[in-house]
């Protein structure tokens, strides 16, 4: 994909799971970006596509290059099971390696943020594992402000990692 091309956002359905679960599964195995240490099967997949909910505000969607390839995702989903959360989500968002730098995450959020805007959500929060630059950038050019960082909160590749949380208020 050309840096001046911008990606198609789309409903992610059923024929991107395979593209999607590759991309996590190569965060899993190269990234502390999640604390996953084995990337989750397609049936795990399935059911995120299963419990998509606009009304609800849990998404799942896609970025596409030009070839309709799949170079990034982003989900959002219960942050805690309590009824009191029900009106905060927690975004995830994962780009391919060869499509970083080129607005995918970009693209992806500006569509994400005006959907999660129409539902009856108040609050999307983000966990970022330091050090991430270009996700804390992201985040902050969407009006995400930093809460709080937890210092060696998970341990993954045989080190301790922080993870700062992020919120942006919605409606």
């Amino acid at each position: 994909m050309s840096p001046a091309v911008t990606p198609r956002v789309v409903d992610a359905g059923p024929e991107h799971l395979e593209a999607i679960a590759s991309i996590y599964a190569e965060v899993v195995r190269s990234s502390p970006a999640t604390f996953d240490v084995e990337p989750p099967g397609r049936g795990w997949w399935e059911d995120v596509l299963a419990h998509v909910d606009q009304g609800k505000g849990h998404l799942l969607l896609v970025a596409l290059g030009a070839d309709d390839a799949v170079l990034g995702y982003v989900k959002t989903g219960t942050f805690k099971e309590k009824a009191a959360y029900s009106t905060t989500c927690e975004v995830s968002i994962h780009i391919a390696d060869d499509a970083r730098g080129q607005g995918v995450g970009t693209a992806l959020y500006a569509v994400l943020l005006e959907r999660l805007e129409r539902t009856p959500l108040r609050l999307a929060v983000a966990g970022i594992t330091e050090p991430n630059p270009a996700s804390v950038a992201l985040h902050r050019a969407f009006g995400f402000d930093r809460v709080g960082t937890f210092e060696d909160v998970g341990v993954k590749f045989g080190r301790p990692w922080s993870v700062t949380w992020y919120q942006r208020r919605l409606g």
